[in-house]
């Protein structure tokens, strides 16, 4: 009887893709959906407008895998070298979960630095431009009532830094939908 991890490694298959990725392997535990573009991933036309606006023509790699199983609820670990796509691609999928008219805050994003926190916020209020989303950077080095204005104003997304985001929690100023 094969135990649990030597299952997974079974299942576990290496695809290789076409076109100009030739050399690019990706290995998946399941069949995973590849979205050619991102018309063909049903996003919200205003979602669409904002990735168009960005200067996106078509997916990347790790994009044309991931933001659909993300946008369905499942947990996806996907890694990619820099450059590829990574942050617009976890920010598509939170912003196509988004409901724009609840002021509440439906999705965090912990960063290791504020400087990534702060690129973070950058994407997704550049992608989400089209949607009136509210996104803010919750990070240390700031003024923590100016966090918790904005906090209390209502922001969808909050990209921040472990430490200010548990001192907002505990102060009850970010409070999860």
């Amino acid at each position: 009887m094969s135990t649990i991890p030597e299952r997974a490694a079974k299942r576990q298959r290496t695809v290789k893709t076409g076109h100009d990725l030739d050399t690019v392997d990706f290995e998946t535990s399941e069949d995973v959906e590849v979205c050619p573009t991102f018309d063909a991933m049903n996003l919200n036309e205003n979602l669409l407008r904002g990735i168009y606006s960005y200067g996106f023509e078509k997916p990347s790699a790790i994009q044309q895998r991931s933001i659909r199983p993300i946008v369905k609820g499942r947990d996806v670990i996907a890694q990619a070298q820099s450059g590829t796509g990574k942050t617009a691609t976890f920010s598509i999928a939170m912003l196509q979960r988004l409901d724009t008219n609840i002021r509440e805050t439906q999705a965090l994003v912990l960063s290791p630095t504020r400087e990534l926190a702060q690129q973070i916020q950058k994407v997704v209020l550049a992608i989400g431009d089209f949607m009136n989303v509210q996104c803010h950077a919750c990070i240390g080095g700031t003024n923590t009532g100016e966090d918790m204005r904005k906090l209390d104003y209502g922001q969808h997304i909050v990209s921040g830094t472990p430490g200010r985001v548990i001192d907002m929690i505990n102060r009850r100023s970010l409070r999860m939908y």
